[in-house]
């Protein structure tokens, strides 16, 4: 056992067969008491060394009901958040690259969020009629401000449920931080779109006025995800132009117009399925993030079924794609020589707020 931690600068130029070599040994060394969760978005190289992929809350559950003792997150930095907070106190959650974060979840922090709580409660009784809602992309803080004013968190597959659990308490929601999952999820359950009203976070009052306030259903902050910000729905009136048959299937973080062209709308793990489950020589427009839509088109090659990426240019999480194998392979050989790096732990009034909010969401959906 090394008596300082290995140093990330030792790993940089490893190539990717040597890193690949050194993981499944270091893996090998630590057996159970280590579990690397891969996110579907993660690149391939990383992926393939996943021993439970999905999405983000499917992998913190399956982490948190397992033996390790080391929960290695392939993903962002909410994310292993949201493994901390759900995982028992002996368990450690681990980001190979602390730099991984999410463009979507940093345009809501709890400084803006508060600021718009406390002027909407210039003209509305906010905690009487609103309840926050957060997506799960997003920071633990502001899960713990939802927690701490008797609010939910959502996923892009259960959010119609978590709208219908937070009307069913209070006439309004305050949704953050993706506008579309929000806008788009209203719709469907038939919420009129002058009632789900935008909050620019960067203007006094939202940029809205007293009457929108009060006429809404819906405050929708003004946020999003740059990967599914590339889909336009004149690529599907292009695409269906050379290929009438296509059937189109969009994840819910799409602009409006988009899911309004698509046959099908759903989260990651609902379009795996679709596609999967679809019958052989179909052909599918998808929109939502590359390393997925490609490995997935690889995948039903054998069925005759065409899967292609609805953007015409490259359209994947950059930040994702921060955790490469170099990372990934620093942060277990330092396990095998018992170091812990880049240790992701919320701190524990705040993980018991967001608890209470994630919760809240389990018993709801």
């Amino acid at each position: 056992m090394t008596t300082t931690a290995l140093p990330i600068h030792d790993y940089a130029l490893l190539d990717e067969s040597e890193c690949s070599e050194r993981i499944a040994a270091a893996k090998a060394k630590l057996g159970k008491r280590c579990i690397v969760l891969g996110h579907h978005y993660q690149r391939d190289e990383v992926f393939k060394h996943a021993d439970v992929f999905g999405d983000s809350l499917k992998l913190s559950r399956e982490a948190a009901q397992s033996e390790a003792e080391y929960i290695v997150f392939c993903g962002v930095h909410f994310m292993a958040e949201v493994a901390d907070i759900l995982s028992r106190p002996e368990q450690i959650a681990i980001l190979p690259d602390m730099a991984a974060g999410c463009s979507m979840a940093d345009m809501a922090n709890k400084v803006k969020v508060q600021q718009c709580w406390d002027e909407l409660a210039t003209v509305i009784d906010v905690e009487n009629t609103v309840t926050p809602v957060t997506y799960i992309n997003s920071a633990a803080d502001l899960k713990a401000f939802c927690g701490q004013h008797d609010g939910i968190v959502c996923t892009s597959s259960n959010a119609e449920k978590i709208l219908n659990w937070s009307f069913a308490k209070r006439e309004k929601v305050l949704f953050f931080p993706d506008q579309h999952l929000g806008r788009n999820t209203g719709y469907r359950m038939g919420i009129p779109l002058e009632q789900m009203v935008t909050w620019d976070f960067n203007k006094p009052m939202g940029g809205l006025s007293e009457q929108q306030i009060r006429n809404a259903k819906i405050i929708l902050w003004k946020g999003y995800c740059s990967v599914h910000q590339a889909f336009q729905p004149e690529q599907i009136d292009d695409f269906k132009a050379r290929y009438p048959e296509t059937i189109v299937i969009s994840h819910p973080e799409a602009c409006f117009e988009v899911c309004q062209k698509s046959d099908y709308i759903g989260s990651t793990e609902m379009i795996l399925k679709i596609v999967r489950e679809a019958a052989p020589n179909t052909r599918w427009l998808v929109a939502t993030e590359l390393n997925l839509v490609n490995r997935l088109a690889q995948e039903c090659k054998a069925q005759g079924k065409h899967v292609h990426f609805m953007a015409p240019t490259l359209s994947m999480c950059s930040t994702m794609f921060r955790t490469d194998p170099q990372h990934l392979c620093w942060v277990l050989e330092n396990l095998v020589a018992g170091h812990v790096v880049n240790q992701v732990s919320v701190p524990a009034e705040q993980a018991a707020a967001a608890k209470k909010a994630l919760d809240n969401m389990l018993l709801a959906s």
